[in-house]
């Protein structure tokens, strides 16, 4: 039995060998990612399974499929490297995991259809594409992030979900959600003990009965549970697929130009995987002063002499704590709100509570400070000047959206310029313009710092002037505190 068995591994074996060398073959920008993988031979669970680290195998599920369909394998092992590229495995806890894995296989599956080898294309290949071409209709990036949105907002009934679920998934996941160390449970009937087999892949077998099959894969497999590993080790592995993605998308360019492959599903995902990340609180306080606050500065307070001076005079301190305190905040600035047909009111009212909420802090503004609201379309409609926060409240709850024309940036640049001539401010720190993007920008850089702000809804790389910063939000972003 024991000779059948190792035959049966070393066949599994020289299959996986043979899918991943036809993926090296043919995707040479993609070696390293598909080479970070180490397979591990896990005989009885029935299925394929993939972690930050390893793909986990059942020699004779490797040789069923492949039997079935032998460009299947090649394209489950593509899917299961893309999964890790994209770091579908880094997510909450508190995810629908459905939802969640669903998505995955789908974002996954439009890239391997979208690149369009001949060596992948499988049975299931036509249908996919008709299911995503409905998808594309309602999601407009096939990206998990977007997808999973999509599921939660649109809630399809279970008999959609599995329906999807059978024709996208190509591994098991549970794996993502406490990746690199393994206990199994198999189920053995009329049995309840815990049993120790030869840890042959550094992992536990664990015997329990009445376990149920997996929920939302389309194959028989018992249930999968993993031990946690170190955050550390998992932020370093985090890490290095995320510098692997990014690598990936400067040699995907060079090989798409050579082969006259547009991979548009892989540079959307690698776009929404390697986007930077933005805390827009830090952000903000960029455009801040360093002035005095009156507070007490624990920082600089000394309590030896003060404890001294009680001791040896009796409720007499030798030194009192400072009465202020040094803080970098916004004393000036200018808010410019794109108000051009292509600019929802929405987001420009959930920019805005946004930006008030983090300014509202006492730690952020001065107590007098000078601040101008600009709605611009291609023309300026409106300045509102607000010098404290009671006139901040009152904008913020009667604010109503002028314009709704065309989008031309020149003409904020030229009042805030004038404004500065004529004095109207004295030491201005910047000018933030929320826009998404697509209008005329001032040629001549301005005297003061200007950023323009783009919620990010899609993954599309927006181009702003040299002289000027970008910053790109997440819908999460701008949500009310």
């Amino acid at each position: 039995m024991s000779g059948k068995n190792d035959k049966i591994e070393s066949l599994a074996i020289d299959v996986l060998n043979l899918s991943r060398n036809t993926l090296v073959i043919n995707l040479r920008f993609m070696d390293k990612a598909i080479s970070m993988l180490k397979c591990q031979s896990t005989p009885g669970i029935k299925a394929i399974a993939v972690n930050a680290s390893a793909i986990f195998y059942d020699p004779v599920t490797v040789l069923k499929r492949f039997s079935k369909e032998k460009k299947q394998l090649t394209r489950q092992y593509l899917h299961m490297v893309l999964h890790c590229v994209y770091q579908h495995f880094w997510i909450s806890t508190l995810v629908n995991q459905e939802y969640w894995n669903l998505a995955c296989d789908i974002a996954v599956e439009y890239t391997i259809n979208d690149i369009n080898l001949d060596s992948l294309q499988t049975e299931s290949s036509e249908k996919q594409r008709k299911e995503i071409d409905k998808l594309r209709k309602k999601v407009k990036y096939m990206t998990a992030d977007m997808l999973y949105r999509f599921f939660v907002t649109e809630k399809p009934p279970v008999k959609e979900i599995r329906r999807l679920q059978k024709l996208f998934s190509a591994d098991i996941h549970d794996a993502w959600y406490s990746p690199l160390k393994w206990e199994r449970q198999i189920s053995a009937p009329n049995s309840d003990i815990r049993k120790s087999e030869p840890d042959i892949i550094d992992k536990k077998y664990v015997y329990k009965s009445g376990n149920e099959p997996v929920s939302g894969n389309n194959y028989e497999t018992e249930d999968i549970r993993i031990m946690d590993f170190s955050k550390e080790e998992l932020e370093d592995i985090r890490k290095e697929w995320e510098d692997t993605a990014r690598q990936m998308r400067i040699d995907l360019d060079s090989f798409s130009k050579g082969r006259g492959i547009i991979a548009g599903g892989l540079t959307q995902n690698l776009l929404a995987v390697t986007r930077e990340k933005y805390d827009y609180s830090t952000f903000l306080r960029k455009f801040g002063v360093l002035g005095e606050r009156m507070r007490i500065n624990l920082d600089e307070f000394d309590y030896v002499f003060y404890t001294y001076g009680l001791k040896l005079y009796e409720r007499m301190p030798l030194i009192e704590p400072l009465e202020y305190k040094d803080a970098t905040q916004v004393r000036e600035l200018v808010i410019a709100i794109d108000t051009s047909g292509s600019t929802s009111g929405e987001l420009v009212q959930r920019f805005l509570q946004k930006t008030y909420s983090i300014l509202k802090d006492e730690e952020s503004f001065f107590r007098r400070f000078n601040l101008h609201i600009i709605q611009c379309d291609a023309e300026i409609q409106e300045d509102a000047k607000i010098t404290n926060q009671d006139e901040f409240d009152s904008y913020i709850g009667n604010m109503q959206i002028k314009g709704q024309g065309g989008t031309d940036f020149r003409p904020v640049f030229k009042y805030v310029d004038e404004l500065v001539a004529n004095r109207e401010f004295t030491n201005l720190k910047g000018l933030i313009y929320f826009t998404d993007g697509e209008g005329i920008y001032p040629v001549k850089q301005p005297l003061y710092r200007t950023a323009f702000v783009f919620l990010e809804e899609g993954y599309d790389n927006p181009q702003v002037p040299v002289w000027a910063i970008k910053l790109v939000l997440q819908p999460d972003d701008i949500k009310e505190m």
